[in-house]
């Protein structure tokens, strides 16, 4: 998917994720605390949650040429990423 695209469109996409990663992963750092990553790596995991599942979905041949679904996709698979990592975060602290 990511191949066929356009190499402007492509650094576009990546620098709109980013935007929204560092906006969700600094929120997410002023509630998590501790229990998150800091800014920096909560953004770093959005942005690799993001894509991840975008290449899963269309993978499993979910056609993502709607963009609001694969803006839905992505960010699921986003926030889905950075909670399972908290939860196994602190389960680590918890041993």
């Amino acid at each position: 998917m990511f191949l066929h695209l356009d190499t402007t469109w492509l650094l576009f996409g990546f620098a709109i994720i980013a935007g929204f990663g560092f906006f969700f992963g600094t929120a997410l750092d002023a509630i998590m605390k501790e229990s998150g990553f800091g800014p920096t790596g909560n953004t770093l995991l959005f942005i690799f949650g993001f894509f991840v599942a975008v290449v899963i979905a269309h993978k499993h041949g979910i056609s993502l040429s709607d963009l609001k679904l694969a803006v839905a996709w992505g960010l699921g698979g986003a926030f889905s990423f950075i909670s399972v990592l908290a939860l196994i975060k602190a389960g680590m602290a918890r041993l």
